[in-house]
């Protein structure tokens, strides 16, 4: 409550003007901005639409060097990268949480008014741009591409026509951090002229080391742009614009990792708490396939020696030594990331007008690529010189034992040290000498990457009649295709298994040699293709009902044809060592949409299509106390459409939906804005109400995504406010409140999938690592002892006493047992009557959904949705004479409260921060030259933008995304 009075303080206090703001009165306004936000050039005050736009000049001014950074001042807006290598944008609570290579965001990007798919171009920094609209509510209507959150659309500078002009900035600041950008711009002639820009930036990274002393999370960075405009007379012009970048650098995805360490591993890590521990490693896939019990289980008992390790607390776990610093810059990690980006982006416009009509025809060519590597686990596992089923192999390979031998042989041991596979398109790995790093313990990492290109074109024509009626009408058409969309998770532990199931399966196939593994040895999420074939056709009419009273109607008809080829192939077919391409071996029959396995490429496709639009009512009356007043009024329904779930194994989940449905929102808003004191005070303020059905959420269960829908309300309020008391002094400030509700919605949280129930027993699956649950169908009526006794017997029976009884899970109200939920699913079924336990016997027989207990999460807030966000910023130019300018500036920015997923509980918190900036700059008479000093996160605050929850076979850790550290620095420039 503090936090809010303040906010509602210093608000108030920034519009209540002094005496002397008549001062500013009666002058052209330097802050007003024209946009084209209507797909016409318009006074930002005049647009009735949320929008909130950025000069170069002002980007500049408040430190915001990238898109990540512009969710500071951008009401109830956040942005944070992903565990995908994707950014999530979220407006008013609508964002990007679905995790499927076919699902869409819900705010479309756009440069020069092009819409991009699937684009890295959020990789990028900002340069030599003429302005920033950012776009809030539904859009559809005007834009070609449709968007349920709203629009960025990033326009870059053209060639200006009159004159020769240049600048260019060099800045050095800590971290050895040095950037420089230029600009040259050059008519060739009355009508022609090109305009060339580019930045660089290396700097070292933001995060240490602590094992090898080594920065990493750095940039190594450089753009190019180039521009070309003709206008061969007032009715024509033509402009082409091609933008290239490319990052090869040590950048890091994620920066650290929360668990608070659960000793049982039923779980990986509690529910109840965060802290800087490590999993519980015999939570993990690694933990329980490599271990004793689950290779006795499976038949393997004469050579359960060879395990590496067991999955019961007291025989420690991989993780129990690992260092976590508390400190969100530093980590303790084997593999150090990898972060390669590179897009190019060409985009054309060409406009004629036909007397009242203007033509345009906008389109264009994008491709991207990128690929991304982490240290899986953030941190770095005990030794394996002294591991027991180690020591057991080598000594059992002395002795002439030939399983031994050919795991010893395989590849996955350089003498005493272990070696995992580095990623590999074609699925080998280790097997065919296919190493990322060898070393005294057990390491893992991932691999995120792909690649995408489209073309676009799109066409309008508008009119400028006289008369009270105008219109604009167009279409779009757009091909999107991704190309080996890769999620890769490599482990030295499933390196290993590959060559044990190998050699065993090759020696009980009586096979001559031994030389095999199991491919691929890796956990590989393959898009080995994404298309989309996009149409719209959309217009708007309006109608002057008076001089100052404006009616707009808008429709809009939507077309997605979607297409998605995938699978995900895990130690599933057996490989001799030395295969190239074990992808090859995997192609035992064609992709089928109705068979969708892991080992086999799936094919779905799908056409969703949707009718939407708007209509607004726009006032412009003339107020003795205003120079200018808007006041408007919309309703706006919004789609976005549906996709594909990825694929899954059909041996771990009973049938799912292969589609998750599209998304409709009915959008209300009521707003104005005005221009008080003859420019000296602009303030807009805008409150909506939006009506959400199908909301797209992801959950992310046995190494698979599936997408559910749920509906939702949202409403909220924004403020903005520019404050001019003096010629010399400029205040800015914006301030929203944003209220999200889940209106009904059950689904399983998998780091409590009892979901609190007393009487439930969680089991861990020793051969997935997944999570499966025993409860009563009817709570309360069967006692915990009975279930205990059900689960326990069975265990003693099926394990020969190697599975333990059950025991109680900490930040649980259950109790938790490692066991094979498939067996024990069949085993209930065939000895317990009809209804009296939960579970699910799937179609074919014999097995749990690793889920649990379903949770009604109605009332809820939306991920990523801070209540309250503030930012205020203040400026003065002190004239020092002889024209010489300098210029003090400060940035205040808080961001309140939020939640990483959708359940809200203690883990998914992000708390609220502030980020302030300050600079100085010189300049001198005309603009010529200046020099700044800045410091940008003065108070060195680790800000929290996001969360990503793993899934229980990884142990259910946390990744979190944080903005920059304090950075400072110096830069001079010029302009002419």
């Amino acid at each position: 409550m503090k936090k809010k009075a303040l906010l509602v303080s210093v608000c108030s206090a920034a519009i209540a003007l002094p005496a002397h703001a008549q001062e500013a009165a009666d002058r052209p306004d330097p802050t007003e901005i024209i946009v084209t936000a209507q797909r016409t050039s318009q006074r930002l005050q005049d647009v009735p639409v949320a929008v909130s736009a950025f000069s170069n000049e002002l980007l500049e001014k408040q430190q915001i060097k990238n898109p990540l950074e512009l969710q500071l001042a951008l009401p109830n807006t956040t942005i944070t990268y992903g565990n995908f290598s994707a950014t999530n944008i979220t407006i008013r609570g609508i964002g990007s949480p679905v995790v499927a290579a076919s699902g869409d965001a819900g705010v479309g990007i756009h440069f020069n008014d092009m819409p991009l798919v699937a684009s890295r171009i959020f990789d990028s920094e900002f340069y030599d741009i003429e302005r920033l609209e950012v776009l809030r509510g539904p859009q559809g209507t005007l834009f070609g591409r449709n968007a349920t959150a709203g629009v960025f659309n990033i326009i870059t500078a053209k060639p200006d026509l009159s004159g020769f002009k240049a600048s260019g900035e060099a800045s050095y600041g800590n971290y050895d951090a040095v950037q420089a950008k230029g600009m040259v711009n050059l008519p060739l002639s009355d009508i022609a002229g090109v305009r060339f820009s580019g930045m660089y930036l290396k700097r070292d990274g933001y995060t240490t080391n602590i094992n090898t002393g080594n920065k990493i999370d750095g940039r190594d960075y450089y753009s190019l742009r180039g521009s070309f405009k003709i206008e061969p007379s007032d009715s024509t012009r033509f402009t082409l614009s091609a933008q290239y970048f490319k990052e090869d650098s040590n950048r890091s995805r994620g920066q650290k990792q929360l668990c608070a360490t659960d000793p049982t591993a039923i779980l990986g890590c509690r529910p109840d708490s965060e802290a800087f521990g490590a999993i519980n490693g015999d939570a993990t896939a690694v933990g329980t396939l490599a271990s004793r019990e689950f290779l006795t289980i499976a038949g393997f008992g004469p050579l359960a020696a060879f395990a590496l390790g067991s999955v019961y607390a007291d025989d420690g776990n991989a993780y129990d030594t690992s260092i976590n610093p508390s400190d969100v810059r530093k980590v303790a990690i084997d593999y150090e990331p990898t972060w390669k980006s590179e897009q190019i982006t060409i985009q054309a416009e060409l406009q004629q007008k036909f007397g009242n009509l203007t033509a345009t025809i906008n389109g264009g060519y994008s491709r991207s690529d990128y690929s991304s590597t982490l240290d899986y686990n953030l941190t770095t596992t005990r030794s394996i010189l002294d591991n027991p089923g180690l020591v057991a192999l080598r000594a059992a390979g002395a002795g002439g034992n030939p399983i031994a031998n050919a795991i010893l042989n395989s590849g996955v041991f350089r003498g005493n040290q272990i070696c995992s596979s580095r990623f590999d398109p074609l699925d080998a790995g280790y097997l065919a000498g296919r190493i990322s790093q060898c070393s005294n313990n057990t390491n893992e990492n991932d691999y995120s990457g792909g690649h995408n290109e489209q073309w676009s074109i799109e066409g309008r024509i508008a009119s400028d009649f006289d008369g009270p009626f105008n219109f604009l009408l167009g279409g779009l058409y757009l091909k999107a295709t991704g190309r080996d969309i890769d999620y890769a998770v490599m482990a030295s532990g499933f390196d290993y298994m590959s060559a044990f199931l190998g050699a065993v399966t090759a020696y009980g196939a009586g096979l001559p040699s031994l030389n095999y593994g199991m491919g691929p040895p890796f956990f590989h999420s393959d898009t080995s293709r994404s298309e989309l074939k996009t149409y719209g056709i959309f217009g708007e009419a309006y109608v002057k009902l008076a001089d100052n009273l404006k009616l707009t109607g808008g429709l809009r008809y939507s077309n997605d044809k979607k297409f998605i080829r995938a699978r995900q192939p895990f130690l599933n077919v057996l490989t001799p060592f030395g295969t190239s391409d074990v992808t090859a071996l995997l192609r035992n029959f064609d992709g089928d949409s109705s068979k969708p396995g892991q080992q086999t490429f799936a094919e779905q496709q799908g056409t969703f299509d949707a009718l939407t639009g708007r209509v607004v009512l726009d006032w412009k009356p003339e107020l003795s106390f205003t120079r200018d007043t808007l006041v408007y009024a919309s309703y706006t329904r919004g789609n976005k459409p549906g996709g594909f779930n990825p694929p899954y194994d059909p041996n771990l989940f009973p049938p799912i939906p292969l589609t998750f449905k599209g998304e409709t929102v009915d959008a209300f808003e009521i707003g104005t804005k005005n221009t008080f004191l003859g420019g000296g005070l602009q303030l807009n303020a805008t409150a909506f109400y939006y009506k959400y059905k199908d909301f797209q959420v992801s959950r992310i269960i046995n190494r698979t995504a599936f997408n559910d829908n749920t509906n939702a309300k949202i409403y909220g309020v924004e403020l903005e406010t520019i404050i001019r008391p003096s010629r010399a002094f400029t205040i800015n400030a914006s301030l929203s409140y944003l209220k999200t509700k889940i209106s009904d919605f059950s689904t399983v949280d998998t780091r409590d999938p009892a979901n609190g129930r007393s009487d439930a027993v969680i089991i861990k699956d020793l051969q997935s690592a997944a999570n499966c649950v025993v409860a009563p169908t009817v709570k309360g009526s069967v006692p915990i002892e009975s279930t205990l006794a059900l689960v326990n017997g069975f265990n003693a029976a099926a394990g020969g006493g190697l599975i333990r009884p059950a025991v109680q899970v900490p930040g649980t109200n259950s109790y938790g047992a490692f066991s094979l939920c498939g067996a024990l699913g069949s085993f209930i079924r065939d000895n317990t009557p009809a209804g009296t336990y939960l579970f699910d016997a799937g179609a074919g027989g014999g097995f749990f959904l690793p889920g649990g207990v379903e949770r009604n999460i109605r009332g809820n807030e939306l991920a990523n949705s801070p209540n309250w966000k503030f930012s205020v910023g203040a400026q003065y130019d002190a004239e020092l004479g002889g024209g010489w300018v300098i210029s003090p500036r400060l940035d205040l920015h808080f961001t309140g409260n939020s939640w990483g997923s959708n359940f809200n509980t203690i883990r998914d918190k992000i708390p609220s921060y502030e980020i302030v900036n300050a600079q100085f700059t010189l300049t001198s008479p005309e603009d010529r030259f200046f020099a700044r000093a800045f410091v940008s996160n003065v108070f060195d605050t680790q800000a929290i933008t996001g969360k990503y929850i793993t899934d229980p076979s990884s142990g259910l850790f946390t990744n979190i995304y944080t903005l920059d550290p304090r950075t400072y620095g110096i830069s001079a420039g010029f302009k002419f």
